[in-house]
């Protein structure tokens, strides 16, 4: 409803690039899936702080980024802003309502690393799909990729039985999993149920180096990742939380050859068109 109370904000584009920032780097197929072209008017879609946005910016006619996170959105302004961007806050589970973006006359829709969270609330789930299909034009094409199924799952594992550990019911642990990890045929089902023409669908199991800064690796990972599951807990339990998953998690996620750290990320990436 357009009255829920907006996601609370996590974010700041100093954590995420701490302890992410590979993300909006592993992005040359997306990339070449999406081939920007110098009409394009293209609708990014849980832009984050726009460092993805960047990669195709010069080579678009225009670009509306737009995500729930006030600071993240604020950190995007601050370094892209220009004549041919625009970034707004926009609680992209209810996008339907969006009457001025959901218009018929984009181009292109992307999506990267955003869905997973975007489409976690099942309520809405279809309706955002349906929204990215009512903005593109008749031939336009929604180019996305999101976390598939079975991504990061031994973290998710890991925090999941630290929080039952710490006396959380199971159940409530579940409903605080703060993503959707969709199959690759529950995507296709979605999309073409809503009128998309699913041109490519593929998923990717891509291990992925965790980054080795202050703030960064595996605990900085499950710190703003993992925040909303961490926030089950009681504030003065939550260290020794994270403590304990990065324990669980040594053995998992290093290699014994250099003692790197390694995310088991599956990505499910696709390119669907509006007939």
């Amino acid at each position: 409803m357009a009255d829920s109370q907006p996601p609370k904000d996590r974010w700041s584009s100093q954590a995420y690039s701490a302890s992410a920032s590979f993300v909006p780097q592993l992005t040359k197929t997306l990339l070449r899936y999406l081939d920007p072209q110098p009409t394009d008017r293209v609708l990014d879609v849980g832009c984050g702080d726009g460092k993805f946005t960047e990669n195709f910016l010069p080579s678009v006619g225009f670009v509306l980024g737009v995500d729930s996170s006030p600071s993240m959105i604020e950190s995007a302004k601050k370094d892209y802003s220009g004549p041919k961007t625009e970034f707004r806050v926009v609680d992209c589970r209810y996008l339907e309502q969006e009457t001025s973006i959901v218009n018929g006359t984009w181009d292109k829709v992307v999506s990267n690393a955003a869905l997973h969270w975007i489409l976690r609330d099942a309520s809405t789930r279809i309706s955002t799909l349906r929204a990215i299909h009512t903005a593109l034009k008749p031939g336009g094409a929604f180019v996305f990729e999101m976390g598939g199924h079975g991504n990061v799952a031994e973290i998710t594992a890991a925090i999941l039985g630290v929080l039952v550990h710490h006396g959380v019911p199971i159940e409530k642990a579940r409903e605080s999993v703060p993503w959707f990890f969709p199959s690759e045929s529950w995507m296709r089902e979605a999309l073409e149920n809503l009128g998309f023409q699913v041109e490519k669908l593929e998923i990717e199991y891509r291990p992925t180096k965790a980054t080795t800064g202050p703030d960064g690796g595996i605990e900085g990972w499950i710190r703003l990742m993992g925040a909303q599951m961490l926030e089950t807990l009681p504030e003065n339990e939550r260290d020794g939380a994270v403590k304990e998953a990065c324990d669980i998690l040594e053995t998992i996620l290093t290699r014994h050859e250099d003692g790197s750290k390694w995310l088991g990320y599956v990505r499910l990436r696709g390119v669907a068109r509006k007939s």
